[in-house]
């Protein structure tokens, strides 16, 4: 994509402003060496990683990549990049993932799964009955039965 190559241009060139982009000092820039790498097994490509020099195993690495169209699936496909990158290096640093997008419409935000929404649910209930609201009001405004916040109310002691 044209896109990733002037960006891996400017980054390489000048990679004080990818710092600067995610507001970290620019001075973090002088920590790191830019490249892009491909991950030859699956051929998964990422845009651009920032090692940090001298294997400094205490600065994190971090993963760019510039996604200038909205792609449902895009998401999995850079966890999976950045997953398959680290266990073929062995790298122990701490990552970051960073992705620039030209505007909030081209990022496609993916749904949870319905147990991440249930356990957030649930997560939930204990503060909702401190602040007062009533097991009814709970289970209606989080979309749960009841029964399962009275379940949690008897748990938790309130």
């Amino acid at each position: 994509m044209k896109t990733d190559t002037i960006f891996y241009r400017l980054f390489q060139s000048f990679p004080s402003i990818f710092f600067e982009l995610i507001q970290f000092p620019a001075t973090e820039a002088n920590s790191y060496c830019f490249d892009s790498v491909e991950i030859k097994q699956l051929s998964f490509r990422i845009d651009g990683v920032f090692l940090p020099k001298n294997n400094n195993l205490n600065t994190p690495i971090y993963f760019c990549k510039v996604q200038f169209q909205k792609d449902d699936n895009f998401y999995g496909r850079f966890f999976a990049e950045i997953f398959l990158y680290l266990s073929k290096t062995n790298l122990t640093n701490d990552w970051r993932g960073v992705i620039i997008y030209p505007n909030r419409q081209v990022e496609g935000r993916q749904e949870g799964r319905e147990e991440g929404r249930l356990d957030k649910a649930l997560e939930t209930v204990p503060r909702l009955l401190a602040l007062g609201l009533t097991v009814e009001q709970v289970a209606e405004a989080l979309e749960l039965d009841i029964e399962q916040v009275r379940n949690i109310q008897k748990k938790e002691g309130f």
